[in-house]
C-alpha cells in the first residue's frame, strides 16, 4: 500500500453482501480470509482463549466490552485518534449513508495545509486504518468504515464531540419537536420531525444558513464549545423557545437546534454542528509518531559488556544464595513470605543490598529454582530444578531467570513497602502481585529497542514515548510499574548504562537461541584453574567450572568476590572437607591438579596437621562419650579447665563420658582446637557433609491471555473456528434415528451410520452433549465405531477424540464439498 492509498476495506477473497441483506460485523468477519483471521488472533490473542465454537462466537467475543478495552490499551495515540474519527463520523445514528469513507477520514485527520506534510499524514491515516481493520475494531460496510458497536459506549465523546443530533432530538417532547420542525424545516419531505431536523443539521448548506441567523454573542458561545467539552450549564435548559420569541444568545441557539438540552440544566452541542464549526478537522493537534529520544549515545559494545557483567553477577548471587539455603534454609512466615532477618542474611550471602536481594529471591522463585517444603513450619529450599539449572551453561541459566522476570506478575521492588492496611509487604509474601507488571516490562524494553544500539534515553524521554505509545495505560500505577521495570531491568542485566543490551533484542522477538549466542560472547568462560598463594589463599581469576567451584567451596572459605574470587584456607575449612569424606591426599591432589602455581609449604602443613588430628577423638552418646587410643590426649582434655562445662568423667584410660549431648560435645571440643568426629554405636566414624535438602518443584502458572500464540497454534484456532462455523451453517441431511423400539436400537443405528461413514471416508455432523451438559454441533471424520464409542477426528477441535454414542443427540450427512468430492 502506498503512503496515501486508501485501505483495502474488503480484503482478498471476500464478497460484498448483496442488496436486500444488511451487512453485519459477523458477516464481515466470516468473509475474512484465513490469513486475516490469523492476523486478528495474533494481535488479539485473548480472542482464542478458550477456543471459539465458530465465527459467531468469535464475533461476540471480539465485540465484548472487556476484550475491546484490552485491544484499546495496545493502540498508540495516533491510532486512537483515527479510531475516534471512525466513531465520530461512522456512527450509525448519523444521517445516511452509515459509516465513513477512507477519504472522509483522511480529510478530517490530514487537512492539506501543506502538500508534503498532508500526504505523509494521509499515508499514516491509511496505515492506522489497516491496523484497526486487522484488529477488528473497525469493519467495512461495502465501501464505508464502521466501528464495532461497543465503542459507542467506550468512547462516548469521540474527538470531544457531542452526540449526534438525532439522539438529542429524540429526547425532546413531541410538541417541542413539531415547533422546531415548523420553524426550521417546514418543507422537509421527512415523515417525522426528528428526521427532518436531523437532515437539516447534517446538510452543510442548511446548517450554514442557521448559523448566519444568530448574533455575534451566540457565535462566541458556539466557538467556545466547538473544540470541547461540548456541554454547558444553563438554567432551565429544557425551555420551549421559538425563533420569533428568542430573547438571548442562548435562546437564539435553542430556537435553531444549534444547542439542544441533554439535562434539566445542561445544553449540548450536536455532533454535526461541532464538525461544521471545526471546518471538518477533528483534532487541533495530531502526532503520527512518538516524540524523539533524548539521551546519551554510548558504545554498543561497552553497553553489551556491562550488561553481561551484571547478568553474571546475578547468576553468581543466585547460586550463592541457594547453596547457602541448601544447608541452612530460611523460615517461611505465616503469610508465606520471607522474614526481614532472613532477607538480611540473604543479602549478606549475595554481598548486595536488601532491595537487590529481594529481586534476586523473587526471580529465583519465579524461575522455579526456589520453593517451600511441605512441613508445618516450612522452610525456603532450592528445588530439584536448581540442580539441573546449575549444570547448564551460564547464558542458559540467565535466560531462564530473564524469562521468569518477564512473565511474573509479582513486583519485587514493592517489598518492604506498606499496603493500605499499614502491613509490610514481605518478599515472597502476598501483596506484590500486579497483573499489569509483565506488560509494563515488555513496554519498557520494546520502547528501548526502538532506539539505536547503545543509546541511553533520559527517563523523561522514555516516559513521553511510552505515553504516546500506550496512552490508555497511563495511570499512577502504570507509572510506578514502569519505574520499577527500568530499575529491575538494570539489576538483572537487561540494560547496561541505561541502554538496552544487544542480547535482549532477539529475546523480545521470540528468538532465545540468538539471545543466548549473543550473551555467551560477552560472558566470561568458566575456568578450571586457580592461583594458590603463600598466604593460604587461592585466587580464581574468573568463574570456575561447577565441579571445581563446589570442591573449592568445601575446603576453603570465600573471602572476597569481584572480578576475581579469593578463597582462604583455614583449619575449619579444611576440617569441613575432611568431615565430608575427603582425605589429605584427595585435598592436596585436587589443589595440585588445578593450581597454576606450586602449592606453598604452609598449605601442605595445614592440611596434613588438620588431617593428622582429624578423628583422633571420637564422640558418642552416653549422654555422650569420648574415646581415644592415646590416653595422653585424654589426659590433656581432662586437664583443661575450659572443659568443665562439658561434665567430663574418665571411665577408662581410653574412654571419657560427658554430661552434654554428642553434638554439644563435638562443638565444644572444636572451639578448644581439637578435631573430634562422631561415631556410631558400632564404633564406626560417621563422616557427613552438609545435607543438601530440596523442595518440590514450583507449579508453573497458566499462560497469561496476553502471550502471543505461535503461528502453528493460530492456524489451529483458525481451522477450528472455520469448522465450528461450518458445523453451525452447513447444509445438512438428517439421518433418521428410531425414537421407539427395543433398548439400544437408537445407539445401534448411530453406530451403523458412523461405521458406514468411516468406511466411505465421509464427514458427518453430530449433535453432541459434553460432560458439562453443553450441547454443540460437531463435524467429525469417523475412523472407527464400536463398543459404544466412536473414534473420529473432530474438526471443530482439531484433534482425534472418542465420542460416547449415548451422548450423540442427532446425526446428519453433509453435502459433498471440495474436500470430500471425488475428482
Amino acid at each position: 500500500m502506498t503512503d496515501n492509498a486508501p485501505p483495502d476495506l474488503h480484503g482478498p477473497g471476500t464478497e460484498t453482501p448483496g442488496p436486500g441483506r444488511p451487512p453485519t460485523f459477523t458477516s464481515w468477519l466470516r468473509e475474512r480470509s484465513d490469513a486475516e483471521l490469523a492476523a486478528l488472533l495474533s494481535v488479539r490473542p485473548d480472542l482464542g482463549r478458550p477456543l471459539p465454537d465458530g465465527i459467531g462466537a468469535l464475533a461476540a467475543r471480539a465485540t465484548s466490552r472487556n476484550t475491546v478495552l484490552r485491544a484499546l490499551e495496545g493502540q498508540d495515540a495516533f491510532t486512537l485518534q483515527v479510531l475516534e474519527a471512525v466513531v465520530a463520523l461512522g456512527d450509525d445514528r448519523l444521517s445516511e449513508p452509515v459509516g465513513a469513507t477512507a477519504g472522509e477520514l483522511a480529510d478530517a485527520l490530514a487537512p492539506a495545509a501543506s502538500a508534503d506534510g498532508g500526504e505523509a499524514r494521509r499515508g499514516a491515516v491509511a496505515d492506522a486504518l489497516q491496523g484497526l481493520l486487522r484488529s477488528a475494531l473497525v469493519w467495512s460496510d461495502r465501501d464505508r468504515l464502521r466501528p464495532v458497536q461497543v465503542l459507542r459506549d467506550l468512547l462516548p465523546a469521540p474527538a470531544r464531540l457531542g452526540p449526534p443530533a438525532r439522539v438529542l432530538l429524540a429526547a425532546l417532547p413531541h410538541g417541542r419537536l413539531k415547533r422546531l420542525a415548523a420553524d426550521l424545516a417546514p418543507d422537509s419531505p421527512a415523515p417525522a420531525p426528528v428526521e427532518a431536523l436531523a437532515r437539516l443539521l447534517s446538510d452543510p448548506a442548511g446548517l450554514g444558513a442557521l448559523l448566519e441567523q444568530v448574533g455575534e454573542h451566540a457565535h462566541r458561545l458556539l466557538d467556545g464549545m466547538a473544540w470541547g467539552p461540548p456541554h454547558g450549564t444553563v438554567a432551565d435548559a429544557r425551555r420551549d423557545v421559538g425563533v420569533a420569541d428568542a430573547g438571548s444568545p442562548v435562546e437564539e441557539l435553542l430556537a435553531r437546534a444549534l444547542l439542544l438540552p441533554s439535562g434539566d440544566d445542561t445544553l449540548t452541542l450536536p455532533r454535526e454542528v461541532g464538525l461544521h464549526l471545526r471546518a471538518g478537522a477533528l483534532f487541533r493537534e495530531t502526532a503520527t509518531a512518538p516524540p524523539g529520544f533524548a539521551g546519551t549515545a554510548r558504545d554498543a559494545g561497552g553497553v553489551d559488556g556491562f550488561a553481561a557483567g551484571q547478568a553474571f553477577t546475578v547468576l553468581r548471587a543466585v547460586e550463592e544464595l541457594l547453596e547457602s539455603w541448601s544447608g541452612e534454609p530460611a523460615a517461611v512466615l505465616r503469610n508465606g513470605g520471607l522474614g526481614v532477618r532472613d532477607l538480611r542474611r540473604a543479602a549478606a550471602a549475595m554481598e548486595t543490598d536488601e532491595a537487590t536481594a529481594a529481586l534476586y529471591v523473587e526471580v529465583a522463585h519465579a524461575a522455579g529454582l526456589l520453593g517451600a517444603d511441605d512441613r508445618v513450619e516450612g522452610e525456603w529450599l532450592p528445588t530439584r530444578e536448581y540442580d539441573l539449572w546449575r549444570e547448564s551453561p551460564p547464558e542458559r541459566r540467565w535466560l531462564r531467570l530473564a524469562q521468569a522476570w518477564l512473565d511474573t506478575d509479582r513486583v519485587p521492588s514493592l517489598s518492604g513497602s506498606r499496603d493500605s492496611g499499614g502491613r509490610v509487604r514481605n518478599v515472597l509474601g502476598p501483596g506484590l502481585v500486579r497483573p499489569a507488571a509483565p506488560q509494563a516490562r515488555r513496554d519498557v524494553l520494546a520502547e528501548l529497542a526502538t532506539a539505536d544500539p547503545g543509546f541511553s534515553p533520559v527517563p523523561e524521554s522514555l516516559s513521553a514515548r511510552l505515553s504516546w505509545r500506550r496512552p490508555r495505560r497511563r495511570s499512577p500505577v502504570y507509572t510506578e510499574l514502569v519505574d520499577n521495570a527500568v530499575a529491575e531491568a538494570a539489576l538483572l542485566g537487561f540494560t547496561g548504562r541505561g541502554a538496552l543490551a544487544g542480547h535482549v533484542r532477539p529475546l523480545l522477538e521470540g528468538d532465545p537461541e540468538a539471545a543466548a549466542a549473543l550473551l555467551a560472547g560477552h560472558l566470561p568462560r568458566p575456568l578450571d584453574h586457580v592461583l594458590v598463594q603463600g598466604d593460604l589463599t587461592a585466587v580464581a581469576p574468573g568463574p570456575l567450572v561447577a565441579e571445581l567451584a563446589r570442591e573449592l567451596a568445601l575446603i576453603a572459605d570465600v573471602e572476597s568476590t569481584g572480578g576475581a574470587t579469593v578463597y582462604r584456607f583455614t583449619e575449619d575449612s579444611v576440617r569441613r572437607g575432611l568431615d565430608a569424606g575427603r582425605g589429605i591426599a584427595d585435598i592436596l591432589t585436587l589443589l595440585e591438579r588445578h593450581s597454576r602455581t606450586p602449592l606453598p609449604q604452609a598449605l601442605r602443613y595445614l592440611v596434613s596437621d588438620v588431617g593428622r588430628r582429624h578423628g583422633r577423638l571420637r564422640a558418642g552418646a552416653a549422654s555422650s562419650y569420648l574415646r581415644c587410643d592415646e590416653p595422653a590426649l585424654l589426659d590433656e582434655v581432662m586437664g583443661d579447665r575450659r572443659t568443665e562445662a562439658l561434665g567430663l568423667v574418665r571411665l577408662a584410660p581410653t574412654v571419657v563420658a560427658a554430661a552434654v549431648g554428642r553434638a554439644s560435645l563435638v562443638d565444644g571440643l572444636r572451639r578448644l582446637g581439637h578435631h573430634p568426629v562422631a561415631e556410631g554405636g558400632d564404633g564406626v566414624m560417621r563422616l557427613s557433609r552438609p545435607e543438601a535438602r530440596r523442595a518440590e518443584p514450583v507449579e508453573v502458572p497458566p499462560e497469561p491471555p496476553t502471550v502471543v500464540p505461535t503461528a502453528e497454534r493460530v492456524r489451529e484456532i483458525v481451522r477450528a473456528v472455520r469448522a465450528g462455523d461450518e458445523a453451525a451453517t452447513a447444509t445438512r441431511h438428517p439421518v433418521p434415528l428410531p425414537e421407539d423400539g427395543p433398548p439400544g436400537s437408537r445407539a445401534a443405528a448411530v453406530l451403523a451410520a458412523l461405521a458406514r461413514a468411516a468406511e466411505a471416508g465421509r464427514r458427518m455432523w453430530i449433535g453432541y452433549t459434553d460432560t458439562d451438559g453443553r450441547q454443540a454441533g460437531r463435524i467429525i471424520g469417523p475412523s472407527a465405531a464400536d463398543g459404544g464409542f466412536v473414534t473420529a477426528h473432530d474438526e471443530t477441535r482439531g484433534a482425534v477424540q472418542r465420542f460416547a454414542v449415548h451422548r450423540i443427540t442427532a446425526l446428519a450427512e453433509l453435502e459433498e464439498d471440495d474436500r470430500t468430492a471425488t475428482p
